[in-house]
């Protein structure tokens, strides 16, 4: 085995150990409202379930040279966002959004897709999605020791969800149908593959 101290690694070399040993990673598609009210929309893959009861999510977004990304600031300000799941259908479209484009600019106007209005937030959604999330900021943390922060890791509680009646049975979500993708890493991504069901022990 090979030993690595991390504190001894610069943040790409920790960047790449994780991105490349923490797989797949579920992706997250994320609109938010810039300040001229425009959407911006960026996906990102740390990205996980917080709790059930209530329903929350969780966000880290990486700092650039120190400074929060479009994603986190208009967060941050607004409180609301909303969390869209990508598939197979949708993955090209997202990876689109994924350019670096001055905070004026909306992302998804490299793309086809369809803005759709929320319920409970003011942050428009995106028809192409299988699932969408209408998120509230419950609670942000600066991560980084003793130095300026690199990350905001952002708690969200989800307000409505939207999910597509095809995915959808008695509750549950069809994994096959929902065609989920996931992020690997450098610029490879990945689908769903086999599926093993396996009983826990008593």
């Amino acid at each position: 085995m090979i030993s690595i101290d991390p504190r001894t690694s610069t943040e790409r070399e920790n960047y790449k150990l994780l991105i490349g040993t923490i797989v797949p990673r579920p992706l997250a598609f994320v609109t938010t409202l810039n300040d001229e009210g425009k959407v911006n929309g960026a996906p990102f893959s740390y990205f996980s379930i917080v709790s059930s009861d209530p329903p929350m999510i969780s966000l880290s977004i990486q700092r650039r040279d120190g400074e929060r990304k479009d994603t986190a600031r208009n967060i941050l300000r607004d409180k609301e966002f909303v969390i869209h799941g990508v598939d197979s259908q949708n993955v090209r479209q997202i990876n689109e959004t994924a350019a670096s484009l001055p905070s004026t600019e909306s992302e998804l106007l490299l793309t086809n897709l369809t803005l759709v209005e929320s319920n409970l937030v003011k942050v428009p959604g995106v028809k192409e999605s299988k699932v969408r999330m209408e998120c509230v900021l419950e609670k942000v943390i600066s991560l980084g020791e003793g130095k300026e922060a690199g990350a905001d890791l952002i708690i969200g509680r989800i307000l409505r969800y939207h999910i597509d009646e095809r995915i959808y049975d008695e509750g549950r979500i069809d994994p096959h149908m929902l065609e989920p993708m996931s992020r690997l890493a450098g610029i490879s991504y990945g689908a769903l593959g086999d599926i093993i069901p396996m009983e826990r022990p008593d």
